[in-house]
């Protein structure tokens, strides 16, 4: 099957075209035939090794994180799904490789597509939808009322994050550039700060949860907003001991994060604030809830820009340049 690999770490390498095997379909797998593929930022970490040291990957190694298609085949174990479903999956970290033809997963990290959703929207969803749920959902449990924080309201996650909070019932304030304010209000958010022209820090205060996707300044200034028993939720880093543990980290890589998330971590506790480290994991079943919210109209996908299959390496490239308004795509069939 074709496919997009790297053969080593390269920072800004190129991804090879080339064939590789068919996956092996293993009891609890269905095999999709993938349809379209979303790209996200992740895959150009991955490709300049940025992760090698917590996720262990044999190389050459297929890129790619997030898909819809149909399911063609079935291990002997799978209930859930049947030959001829339309699926969208984030297919774990373990396990990526949607920038190909066909892609073996879990069953257990599939859902059934939207009815509402194209390919091409359906795959933009999965790694970005997951991101929000699992921060605003799972860890900061945002209740009704509360007032949150998004950072890059226009990117990938911020633009699902907005949308999912809002359905929750939360306050919503982002940031984002002049140009992309027009966009984040049509999402829902309450209160945009545009970066060019304000400082975040200055004009929020009160805070009850902070979603931050960008650098050291940005977290740090993060504090300033939320207040005393509020969750600073990071998903750019960096990480701490309690995702070091989760990982499965030896001693030496726990010690390592612990360092680097050790002024985040003291600042934070001066101020009565939590910080933590989220790293998105594949979930079928909240990706099914997704579905839901989608279906009913609550979350809507946000499309930059869909390339055809044999422009992964443009579409990648676009991606890194940080412009895009919520999510890049590339058709595969």
């Amino acid at each position: 099957m074709k496919s997009f690999l790297i053969d080593r770490y390269k920072k800004g390498g190129a991804l090879r075209l080339g064939e590789m095997s068919e996956p092996k379909l293993r009891e609890n797998d269905v095999m999709v035939e993938i349809h379209a593929a979303g790209v996200n930022p992740v895959d150009s970490k991955i490709r300049d090794g940025e992760f090698k040291l917590i996720l262990r990957y044999r190389l050459p190694l297929i890129l790619g994180s997030d898909l819809a298609g149909v399911v063609t085949r079935v291990g002997s174990k799978v209930t859930r799904f049947s030959p001829g479903d339309e699926v969208y999956a984030h297919p774990g970290q373990d396990r990526i490789g949607t920038f190909a033809e066909f892609i073996a997963i879990d069953q257990a990290n599939v859902a059934l597509k939207p009815k509402n959703l194209t390919m091409e929207e359906a795959a933009s969803i999965p790694l970005v939808a997951l991101t929000a749920w699992q921060v605003l959902v799972e860890r900061a449990n945002l209740q009704k009322g509360q007032k949150v924080l998004i950072h890059a309201g226009s990117g990938g996650v911020g633009t699902i994050a907005i949308q999912l909070a809002k359905h929750l019932g939360a306050y919503v304030a982002t940031t984002t550039s002049t140009a992309n304010v027009a966009l984040v209000k049509s999402l829902g958010a309450d209160v945009v700060v545009d970066y060019k022209n304000d400082d975040f820090e200055k004009v929020l205060q009160g805070y009850d949860v902070v979603l931050n996707s960008l650098g050291k300044d940005t977290l740090e200034k993060s504090l300033g907003v939320l207040k005393p028993g509020g969750k600073l939720i990071s998903i750019s880093g960096p990480p701490d001991p309690d995702f070091a543990k989760e990982n499965g980290s030896g001693w030496l890589l726990q010690q390592v994060m612990r360092l680097l998330s050790s002024g985040i971590r003291r600042k934070s506790k001066r101020r009565g604030i939590n910080y933590s480290f989220l790293f998105m994991t594949a979930n079928g079943r909240q990706l099914g809830k997704i579905t839901s919210l989608i279906e009913a109209g609550d979350i809507r996908p946000v499309m930059d820009r869909v390339f055809p299959f044999e422009k992964t390496n443009e579409a990648l490239a676009y991606v890194e340049t940080g412009r895009a308004k919520g999510k890049v795509v590339v058709t595969v069939k």
